[in-house]
């Protein structure tokens, strides 16, 4: 099993890592769907229409930013954000292509166990001596 966690490269790992780390907090979830909602806002907005702190917003963009699931566009002192969607569609993809190659490669690896038991299981020394017996 240990070698089948290998497949997946660690770089890959980190990523997808880091993607839901980005998504652990329910306020960071709320600022998505806000912006989803509402297009492009400013910090200040997002502040407002969640109810929180700007500080707060701002913290909370920050892993939404690095792993460029926001945009920012800075005009003047304001700082605009919005959702950057094909890179959240790239992301879910690119987990759910691991996922299944990984249980592909699962399916893949059982077959191919339960065939050398088969074969291992027809050349003990029991079924051979029972086949020499029959013939």
């Amino acid at each position: 099993m240990a070698a089948q966690q290998r497949k997946v490269p660690d770089g890959k790992l980190r990523e997808m890592a880091r993607y839901f780390y980005a998504l652990k907090d329910i306020l960071r979830l709320r600022i998505l769907t806000t912006l989803a909602e509402s297009g492009e806002m400013t910090v200040t907005e997002l502040a407002c229409a969640l109810r929180i702190s700007q500080p707060l917003v701002s913290f909370h963009l920050s892993p939404l930013r690095v792993i460029g699931l926001v945009q920012v566009r800075r005009a003047g002192r304001e700082v605009h954000c919005s959702l950057n969607l094909p890179e959240i569609r790239r992301l879910q993809a690119e987990f759910v292509e691991m996922l299944s190659m990984a249980a592909t490669s699962s399916a893949s690896v059982g077959v191919m166990q339960q065939r050398q038991e088969v074969t291992e299981i027809g050349s003990t020394p029991m079924v051979e001596e029972a086949i020499t017996q029959d013939g």
